[in-house]
């Protein structure tokens, strides 16, 4: 099976069930995917999930002191919804509106460090007014291998060279080619 690249859709956040039905529409429902370009290759959204954590476990070395508040004040970590948590460590149980990974990133580093959330409190790392939303928020955290973020980056509500500008600007939407 060939895939061919159409376009880098970018961001989908809420409106991920509404651009599904019109690909869907459009190409088919088993002809089309979301990929991401990765160092000259396609990989699959599980890669790009690992990929999209290990900014995190990066940053979790870089700024040690914040992660150490956050799992002293966290009891867990939430994006949108507070019933995100019961996504657990798996990337792919997305209930909601919009993808979230953020918060299963930080769970699995947090795994990963050796550490446990030890708080009393339920954190949102989302809005980008609150401390945990401007300081974790995947906008605001800078991807560790920049240099493999697609070019032209997209632009959009996040940083230049954030993880979320790595996980937007790679990410392509393919339909199957025909032979």
């Amino acid at each position: 099976m060939k895939w061919e690249t159409i376009e880098r859709p970018g961001y989908f956040g809420k409106r991920k069930s509404e651009i599904t039905e019109l690909y869907n529409k459009k190409f088919g429902e088993d002809n089309w995917r979301i990929a991401w370009h990765w160092n000259q290759e396609t990989v699959p959204f599980l890669f790009a999930c690992h990929l999209y954590e290990d900014g995190y476990f990066n940053d979790s070395f870089k700024r040690e002191g914040l992660w150490k508040e956050l799992v002293s004040t966290a009891k867990d970590v939430y994006d949108y919804q507070e019933s995100d948590v019961e996504s657990g460590l798996d990337y792919l149980i997305q209930k909601g509106d919009a993808t979230h990974l953020q918060d299963i990133s930080i769970r699995r580093v947090v795994l990963r460090r050796g550490w446990k959330f030890e708080g009393s409190k339920l954190v949102q790392i989302r809005g980008h007014y609150d401390c945990w939303g401007q300081n974790l928020s995947p906008g605001k955290v800078q991807f560790h291998l920049q240099d493999l973020i697609e070019k032209p980056q997209l632009a959009g509500w996040w940083n230049e060279n954030s993880i979320e500008d790595f996980y937007q600007s790679n990410k392509l939407l393919q339909v199957k080619k025909l032979l």
